[in-house]
């Protein structure tokens, strides 16, 4: 049947039997790519015969469709004419793993981040109204993502307005509702349907006639009496007219309440609550469903995940290593994160840890000023967040906690490029919107074991807010004490001796750095290599001697422009360095948002991979004639604290 489909008015006409048919071939169409791509598989198999249900009742894509995060969206894709690319999901030049709004038409809002769909579907909405037009507006979000506070204030703003919007409630954890039967099927289509609609207008036409008491306690009662058999107070508080618990994987209970839902003249919002399972069809995702939440690619028969044979730590795995040890010395110490558990480690704190560990939602904002009240009673709180999510939390990180001088530890994971999410999930702005703030440390390893004495440095600094970001992916294979030693603050090192070129490098480029020097050292040139350790504050004495002792000098940073290079700028500015002409570079992240593909080629494209750096520094020096010849190839040594370095 698939196959004789192309776009969703195609199924406009079909028989229920044919679009549970449909249904069926759309999920093992959506197993069959994802083991082949990897990508996110438990919630779009969750979300089959609701997004057929939906593309058959409403008349996309002049009715707008908004998926809340889009990593359910995979079936949606595949019923608006890209099945014929579904297996290039998450890969280079191929489909977006998230909604897009340049990808189809039929994607009106682009998403990546939760819990942003109802805002811009009221927007919508609004905007409809407006231009005096009658199309449909839906949003669809997870009960995972009603943990935002900003879902409620769309609600709220929604029910305000009294404007016609319809809200899909995804329910696939029954954390809302209890299990539903047919009497609850029955209920919601009964409260969907025009009769009853008509019926509860008229009685509040004719309610409106009396005595203000009795009108409001009509209104309680009719309000009560649905919350009553349906759980729908909260909703109906918020100014939505709320419809289920309805079973989402039955299209015989969907279709008709969309239906209804569509056909209403009532105004205001809905709410129709769909009660699904995550990873339904497939045994080994409905059996764990955190496992199969985002996959690498798999056996479809077997269940079983490819997985790559590691050749060092992973970064978020030596993240929850430090933590564990600063917290066995420490029982201050407390591990927070924003719904991502296992995505920051903190889940393996949390097992040792059980009663310091805090899982608060997707609730970055809220994650941010919990760490402040805890560290305003002398508590230490490390907030694990991905680099990406930060973002949403800024005014708080300014508010809250710099403003205040408060010790939270803010730990970014996935700094730098992440690959095949792409865009909404590079770590790509943080250095830029937090090293303006004043009197804040921020620090970036070079590898795992400078990360572990970054969290100790963190543990140990409890008179201003600390900063942390690492990458995704495996560290360099070096090895990692049991606990780190704090680092003084604000201290750099020089880890390879040369002259005529100095690289600075921040973080994890350090050893695409050491890579290029190497590089030039064959070429006669032999450049000094120092790793800042610090972005803020700034090893001032570091920057002095690489701009007075070397002719150029070239900074490497993963992060978007205006960040760790800026700051280096305007400090050589500030204090003169610039003025004898040491000739400088600054490698980031081009301005530009990058989509998904693969780190290693993201990197070569920004120029700041070993190639790259190598050809800025014979560009750099070109018109040097034998600049550097005859240097030889550099020492590596040491720091002040006596950690060695890793080339």
């Amino acid at each position: 049947m698939l196959d004789t489909l192309t776009t969703p008015p195609d199924i406009r006409n079909l028989s229920l039997d044919d679009l549970t048919r449909l249904a069926d071939e759309v999920r093992q169409e959506m197993i069959q790519a994802v083991s082949t791509t990897g990508g996110h598989l438990g919630a779009g198999l969750g979300v089959v015969e609701l997004t057929v249900a939906l593309h058959h009742v409403f008349e996309t894509p002049d009715d707008r469709l908004v998926w809340d995060v889009g990593h359910q969206c995979y079936p949606h894709k595949i019923l608006t004419g890209r099945r014929d690319r579904i297996q290039t999901l998450r890969q280079p030049g191929g489909l977006s793993g998230f909604t897009l709004r340049t990808e189809s038409p039929y994607d009106p809002f682009g998403a990546g981040h939760s819990s942003t769909s109802i805002s811009a579907a009221l927007g919508m909405a609004v905007a409809r109204d407006l231009g005096e037009q009658t199309r449909h507006v839906v949003a669809v979000i997870g009960d995972g993502s009603m943990s935002a506070g900003m879902a409620y204030e769309a609600m709220n703003n929604a029910g305000a307005q009294n404007t016609r919007l319809t809200v899909i409630l995804n329910d696939n954890d029954m954390s809302i509702a209890p299990p539903v039967g047919a009497m609850s099927n029955y209920l919601s289509r009964l409260l969907s349907s025009k009769p009853w609609v008509s019926i509860r207008n008229v009685a509040k036409d004719l309610v409106a006639h009396l005595p203000r008491p009795v009108e409001r306690a009509a209104r309680q009662v009719d309000e009560f009496a649905r919350g009553l058999v349906t759980g729908g107070t909260l909703f109906e508080e918020l100014g939505f007219y709320y419809v289920g618990p309805v079973d989402g994987h039955r299209l015989d209970q969907l279709v008709p309440v969309l239906r209804n839902v569509r056909e209403t003249t009532q105004e205001g919002p809905v709410l129709v609550h769909v009660v699904t399972k995550k990873g339904c069809g497939y045994e080994p995702a409905e059996v764990a469903p955190d496992k199969y939440h985002g996959v690498g690619r798999f056996n479809v028969v077997t269940g079983a995940l490819h997985k790559p044979v590691p050749q060092a730590p992973n970064y978020t795995g030596v993240f929850a290593k430090g933590l564990i040890a600063e917290a066995e010395h420490d029982d201050r110490v407390v591990g927070i994160t924003a719904a991502m558990p296992a995505g920051t480690g903190i889940d393996a704190f949390g097992v040792r840890f059980p009663e310091r560990c805090f899982d608060v939602g997707i609730a970055e904002q809220h994650a941010v000023t919990f760490a402040a009240g805890l560290a305003s009673e002398g508590y230490k709180p490390f907030v694990a967040i991905y680099s990406s999510f930060m973002q949403r939390a800024y005014d708080q990180v300014v508010h809250d906690v710099a403003l205040q001088n408060l010790p939270v530890r803010l730990c970014m994971d996935r700094a730098g490029y992440v690959g095949a999410d792409g865009a909404t999930h590079h770590g790509s702005f943080d250095l830029a919107f937090l090293l303006c703030l004043p009197n804040l440390v921020y620090m970036a390893p070079a590898d795992e074991g400078e990360m572990m004495h970054m969290i100790a440095t963190m543990a140990a600094c409890d008179d201003r807010t600390t900063a942390l970001r690492y990458p995704r992916g495996e560290g360099e294979g070096v090895d990692l004490p049991e606990r780190g030693t704090p680092l003084p603050i604000g201290q750099g090192r020089v880890v390879r001796e040369g002259r005529a070129v100095a690289l600075l490098s921040l973080g994890t480029r350090l050893h695409p750095c050491l890579r290029a020097a190497e590089a030039l050292g064959q070429r006669g040139l032999s450049p000094t290599v120092a790793d800042a350790r610090f972005a803020k504050p700034l090893d001032m004495a570091l920057v002095r001697r690489l701009a007075t002792e070397h002719e150029a000098l070239v900074i490497v940073e993963e992060g978007s422009r205006g960040g760790f290079g800026a700051h280096v700028l305007q400090a050589l500015a500030e204090e003169g360095l610039l003025d004898n002409g040491l000739k400088v570079r600054s490698l980031a992240m081009p301005d530009r948002f990058v989509e998904h593909g693969k780190p290693e080629q993201q990197e070569a494209d920004a120029g700041y991979d070993a190639d790259g750096i190598t050809a800025t520094v014979l560009a750099l020096l070109a018109d040097e004639t034998g600049a550097g010849a005859g240097a030889g190839v550099g020492t590596v040594i040491g720091d002040a604290a006596g950690h060695p370095p890793r080339a």
